[in-house]
């Protein structure tokens, strides 16, 4: 039976980048502040981490200094993907190589691939790799979604660990979770679903918010995993405003800034994304200061 390569909170981190390239140093301090926080793990070079920006050599470096970094302390997942499942199969050998405890792999992108072609595409990876691989579904960025059939198949696969669910679909959750088999995880790839998902048989969450709010994030999956969905209920309540603010751009704008905000020298985003309206700048600002992090 196949054990899920976390459960909790995994932070998809955020990439510091200064002038030329990654800015190893503030990584660092980022990956500790998870760890001393409680993150359970740390997923470097994805969304969050602004990946489709960085160059093949930086992802390869990042996810080294990071798997060096963390030190088998929590497990170091890469997000190694493609729209070409070569380069993903490239991205994805690289990455073990560079010391990846598993895998995530976002759908194709841009290529529209059927259903056919998507259990194809995971199938390649997995043969091509030894490390436990969770699939991405985040449909809005996409424009293709995983049909739980479409999981039920590539649950039979023994190099595929489960799926970051970013559909918004519960019913589709649902559908998914009566059709695969109980060792295939299911992990929220939404922070203001996390305890849905959970009550739902997820396993927690690969979360934005963490980057800031580690500790309530790995506080509201222990609840969950924990059975105590009453308690985990209150607390995804109390965080939803916090959860809208980071998401009030597109991911990662609004974390990077409140990152940078608090003193965390996240740097610059990489075009095309761009620094968020003076109007949403504020929205970060007051949020933090109404949640504790800064004064007003």
């Amino acid at each position: 039976m196949k054990q899920p390569i976390f459960t909790g909170s995994g932070v998809a981190i955020v990439t510091p980048f200064n002038n030329e390239t990654v800015d190893l140093p503030a990584l660092g301090r980022l990956i500790d502040f998870q760890l001393e926080n409680g993150t359970d793990a740390i997923v470097v070079c994805g969304t969050t981490g602004e990946a489709t920006t960085m160059t093949y050599r930086e992802r390869i470096r990042a996810i080294e200094f990071c798997a060096e970094h963390v030190a088998g302390r929590v497990p170091v997942i890469a997000g190694s993907g493609s729209n070409s499942t070569e380069v993903a199969v490239a991205l994805s050998r690289d990455a073990e190589r560079a010391g990846a405890d598993g895998l995530l792999l976002v759908t194709p992108y841009y290529n529209k691939a059927t259903q056919a072609g998507l259990i194809r595409h995971y199938q390649v990876i997995a043969d091509a790799v030894t490390k436990p691989c969770i699939l991405y579904n985040v449909p809005s960025r996409t424009g293709v979604n995983i049909a739980p059939e479409t999981y039920a198949e590539l649950a039979k696969h023994p190099n595929i660990n489960g799926v970051k669910e970013a559909s918004g679909n519960l019913g589709g959750i649902q559908k998914t979770r009566n059709l695969c088999p109980e060792d295939f995880s299911i992990w929220s790839g939404n922070d203001d679903e996390t305890a849905t998902v959970c009550l739902l048989g997820g396993v927690g969450v690969i979360s934005v918010v963490a980057n800031v709010l580690p500790a309530e994030m790995h506080a509201l999956a222990k609840l969950c995993l924990e059975g105590d969905f009453a308690s985990a209920g209150t607390l995804q309540l109390y965080l939803k405003n916090f959860c809208d603010a980071m998401f009030c751009e597109v991911n990662p704008i609004p974390v990077k800034t409140a990152l940078n905000l608090l003193g965390w020298e996240a740097g610059a985003l990489r075009l095309p994304l761009c620094e968020p309206s003076p109007e949403n700048r504020e929205r970060i600002r007051q949020t933090l200061v109404k949640y504790g992090l800064m004064k007003a």
